[in-house]
């Protein structure tokens, strides 16, 4: 019969004991590699130090730098009814990172209390991230009873202040345990110091939690981390690389994915060394080739079409932990990771904010270290994502601040805005597209360039249409395949039905979705498109970016943008001097091959 596999991650404030409890629970199910046990107890006794478990896994980090196959932040061992991974949280971040980014997923927790020092800050903010990460499954392990004579009474207190912590969040563990993991107390045998305790041992415990529904039977995800492209000996495959999330996926199947709604068919399953393969399950690294020759990138969600779809939204709801040195506020640009997606974020809102270690709760416009925030975040451009009530794999965040995770969370809900609609009709649009027998690459191959809009925006009068109809006619001189196009000419023939006439009120966001589609189909034909936008603001290019497959670089000509737009480039109205700057800078940015 096949065992059982389980990740159960132990938590607890500083020197509460996790280590002590880990190195115990190895020794004593006899997980260690032969001889290690005695071998750190000679060194001890050589140094002159008292041996300690924890000592054990300071050891096995020496054993992994020589390669034997131990993880350090990930310990296994085996009981009869199961195998377990035991991750090791030595910090807030460590534990966020590894539980939202997939590092470590845990399903269960042991959260660690010493008993004489009793519930500490730490202690509270753990069962709250534990709470927030919808880890139900929690077994509090109440450790250093031989120091605190094994009083019954003392057990019970820190029993009951933390289960009334933990119920103001709507949290209750399975079973609460005093034990002592130096001495063996309760952890795989019985204690008979604590004769008054009749419930389980740790071993018990954990054998006890029920599993959770397997992953391969939930819906198919797999976030994209990269496609490959081959050439030598007249390989032409492009691979679909990533590693399955939840559910499993076999040739044949139609697949769809997500932001951007494309559709394909699985032609083959790659493995390697293997040869190809039928099938991929949940926790497979795999790759995969599609009938048809679609564009995807790094971040984007595979799913199985016909299966419910993940959400698509650029305004989200979210629970946050924040752990960042500088407060997490709302004039500030931070990275957003959710799977393999990364975008831009800003904190929109602030509903509540909350202190992890009282649960006092106040209005705020910012969230400070060790801080939660009930908030809405806005993203540069709209990212694919389950609530968490769904699918809590694929709704685990974190948030990057200056190169560094400072904070994570999870999605309660979408937030709608005028921007849904669009979005809406983009993944009808990208689901039922007639795609060319020619390829992005082949099209990048031939023309020696890639497809982009550059838009030059500024005031009124201000030298734009110049400046681009002079680089339109550069490139298309160098043998480049560029096409300006004017504002007059969309808005008297694609926007003649919503151009203002008769005091009627303009369509400005219809306008701007119109012209978007355009300009999709122009670059998807692989052309460098060149605009002219007065005053183009962030909003309206965030609209475009919901809704272009290819890239928008953005080009102020003025002396200072006047907007709120973040530009690429900011110019003068000097044209014979700016058609070399930007011809260099296409080059630069590796939209032109060739020169």
């Amino acid at each position: 019969m096949t065992k059982e596999d389980m990740n159960i991650v132990i938590v607890g404030h500083v020197d509460h004991g996790k280590s002590t409890l880990i190195g115990r629970l190895l020794a004593d199910t006899e997980s260690l590699p032969e001889g290690k046990l005695e071998q750190v107890k000679k060194t001890c006794q050589k140094n002159s130090k008292p041996f300690e478990y924890a000592f054990l896994l300071d050891a096995l980090k020496d054993e992994q730098a020589q390669g034997i196959t131990i993880d350090t932040a990930r310990c296994f061992f085996k009981t009869q009814k199961r195998n377990y991974i035991i991750i090791d949280a030595p910090g807030h971040i460590e534990f966020l990172k590894n539980m939202i980014t997939g590092a470590a997923r845990a399903e269960a927790a042991i959260l660690v209390i010493d008993a004489k020092e009793g519930v500490r800050e730490n202690s509270k903010r753990h069962g709250y991230m534990l709470s927030m990460l919808g880890i139900k499954k929690i077994i509090v392990a109440v450790n250093k009873m031989d120091l605190v004579e094994y009083s019954r009474d003392i057990f019970e207190n820190v029993v009951r202040e933390y289960s009334l912590f933990l119920g103001e969040l709507g949290v209750e563990p399975v079973m609460y345990i005093p034990i002592s993991a130096f001495e063996g107390d309760n952890v795989a045998a019985k204690s008979i110091k604590m004769p008054w305790h009749y419930g389980m041992t740790v071993l018990e415990a954990m054998d006890f939690l029920p599993c959770e529904k397997k992953k391969t039977d939930k819906f198919f995800r797999m976030p994209v981390q990269d496609v490959y492209k081959f050439t030598k000996n007249g390989d032409d495959r492009r691979i679909v690389a990533g590693t399955v999330e939840t559910g499993k996926i076999k040739k044949g199947d139609s697949v769809v994915f997500y932001p951007s709604g494309k559709k394909s068919i699985v032609k083959s399953i790659e493995a390697f060394p293997q040869k190809a393969i039928d099938g991929a399950e949940a926790g497979q690294a795999t790759g995969f080739t599609l009938f048809e020759q679609i564009y995807i990138k790094r971040g984007e969600i595979m799913c199985i079409d016909g299966q419910q779809p993940p959400n698509v939204a650029s305004r989200l709801y979210v629970n946050l932990f924040w752990l960042g040195k500088d407060a997490f506020c709302m004039d500030k640009k931070y990275s957003l990771k959710i799977g393999t997606q990364k975008v831009g974020a800003v904190l929109e809102k602030i509903s509540s904010v909350m202190n992890s270690s009282d649960l006092s709760t106040e209005k705020k416009n910012f969230v400070a270290c060790n801080e939660v925030a009930e908030c809405v975040l806005r993203t540069d451009k709209p990212i694919a994502f389950d609530l968490v009530e769904n699918m809590a794999e694929t709704s685990r965040f974190v948030i990057v601040d200056n190169y560094e995770i400072s904070g994570g969370g999870i999605i309660l809900k979408t937030v709608d805005d005028k921007e849904k609609n669009v979005i809406d009709k983009v993944l009808l649009r990208n689901y039922k597209w007639e795609h060319s027998e020619i390829s992005r690459e082949n099209r990048a191959e031939q023309y020696s360039q890639k497809p982009v809009m550059m838009i030059l925006t500024g005031e009124a009068d201000g030298g734009k249409k110049a400046v681009a109809k002079a680089l339109e006619k550069s490139l298309v001189l160098n043998g480049r395949f560029a096409y300006y196009l004017g504002i007059g000419s969309f808005l008297y023939g694609v926007d003649s039905d919503i151009k203002l006439q008769n005091n009627e009120e303009f369509n400005h966001d219809e306008h701007i979705r119109r012209f978007a589609e355009v300009a999709n189909i122009l670059m998807d034909a692989g052309l460098i498109l060149i605009v002219t936008a007065r005053m183009l603001t962030q909003r309206d290019l965030d609209l475009m970016r919901a809704i272009s497959e290819s890239n928008i670089e953005i080009v102020w000509v003025g002396d200072e943008v006047k907007t709120d737009l973040k530009a690429d480039m900011v110019i003068d109205a000097d044209t014979e001097k700016n058609v070399l700057m930007l011809k260099e800078y296409l080059k630069d940015k590796g939209y032109i091959f060739k020169f």
